[in-house]
């Protein structure tokens, strides 16, 4: 079990990656239609990598939601420039953000399963015991810090 908790939570680092991976060529998109929104643009950065940079999954929750934040910001600037809302990349890019949402979304699922099911094992009888003896201790779920980071940002502007 504790096998199936490290192999969900590299599911989830998986997906991250790819998130933290698609989001320069967002702001390299985004800049050229919007450069003067500088603060905008760096708080994504600086969010991507407070995530990039996290170390447990406490960290990572709290760093999605305050990514989770910025992309929304992000995106409601986008619909100030309307070019740049019809610009090709600009959609293929929110569209593949879109699907590693939703990806991020399945894998914490199964992630928080795989951990709900390992934390019942360590604390039944008489598995207790054994886990007890190999120091299995519970394992955080991959929750957001706050409520409001819960709901996904709106990224679709058709």
């Amino acid at each position: 079990m504790k096998n199936l908790v490290d192999e969900a939570w590299s599911g989830i680092d998986v997906q991250l990656k790819r998130r933290y991976d698609l989001i320069p060529n967002i702001i390299n998109t985004v800049k050229g239609y919007a450069s003067h929104e500088k603060e905008v643009l760096e708080g994504v950065i600086e969010k991507r990598n407070a995530g990039i940079n996290a170390h447990s999954v406490k960290e990572h929750g709290a760093a999605e939601g305050a990514l989770s934040q910025s992309l929304g910001r992000l995106f409601a600037l986008a619909e100030s420039y309307p070019a740049l809302k019809a610009n090709e990349n600009f959609l293929d890019l929110q569209n593949q953000l879109q699907l590693i949402e939703s990806d991020i979304q399945n894998a914490r699922r199964y992630y928080n399963g795989t951990v709900r099911d390992y934390s019942t094992k360590i604390e039944q009888f008489p598995s207790n015991i054994v886990a007890n003896i190999a120091h299995h201790t519970q394992r955080d779920f991959f929750e957001l810090e706050n409520v409001s980071d819960r709901i996904n940002p709106k990224v679709d502007f058709s």
